[in-house]
């Protein structure tokens, strides 16, 4: 094999640098219903992603699309022909609650915990639309950043509670979120919630929490007297 040599006074060629496939949104123009098991149906005005990485199919001008949680064929004919390519494809899946795209970005090598322009993560955008499938999955990577601020001081635990999304306030809490956190305002999540029941669960989740601290059980509190 032969060296590689450089010419003096010209630097070395960067070496390429891997990006993930860009991300396109695009608008259903009509309805369709799939000739085939490996094609998508969809209906107008359904918004579908299209990777860039996917290879299209040619001969019938057709390309691999998700829409919702299902992924298949479309014909280009059906969808608008002006796309918006999707900055942070990751954020707009889990705010859209798109779980099999979401996968797709994260097998993708695309970041879990990136940060928005308001310094948000997905985590925080799935909580806030409460998609409960989007929050358990990304609470499941290595450093899901469950406690990430943006830059009101808001964590995915203060918007879930905001908005009433109790189920999605219960995994924040038993995957560790912290409800002592206060945002710009000096809030906390338990203080800006307007649902009883999750009042509840945020101060039986730090009574818990206290109780453990302190090296008590439930049953240190059970009465065995007669």
């Amino acid at each position: 094999m032969a060296a590689t040599v450089n010419t003096p006074g010209r630097p070395a060629p960067p070496k390429p640098v891997s990006k993930p496939g860009k991300v396109k949104l695009v608008r259903a123009l009509h309805n369709y219903t799939a000739e085939h098991s490996d094609e998508l149906s969809f209906e107008e005005g359904d918004l579908l992603y299209i990777q860039d990485s996917v290879q299209s199919n040619a001969s019938c001008k057709k390309v691999q699309a998700t829409c919702g949680n299902r992924t298949g064929w479309i014909p280009m004919s059906a969808v608008e022909e002006q796309v918006t390519e999707v900055v942070l494809p990751l954020h707009d899946a889990a705010r859209r609650g798109n779980t099999i795209f979401l996968k797709e970005c994260l097998s993708g090598g695309l970041s879990g915990t990136a940060l928005d322009s308001a310094g948000c993560t997905p985590l925080y955008w799935a909580a806030l639309s409460g998609h409960e499938d989007c929050v358990q999955l990304l609470l499941e990577l290595p450093n899901p950043a469950l406690n990430a601020q943006n830059k009101m001081g808001d964590t995915p635990l203060h918007v879930a509670a905001n908005h009433g999304h109790l189920n999605i306030v219960t995994l924040l809490l038993q995957g560790g979120a912290d409800a002592s956190l206060q945002n710009n305002a000096g809030l906390t999540a338990e203080d800006i919630a307007q649902n009883p029941a999750i009042k509840n669960e945020i101060q039986m989740s730090r009574y818990h929490k206290d109780a453990s601290l302190h090296g008590y059980n439930e049953d240190d509190y059970n009465d065995d007297s007669d």
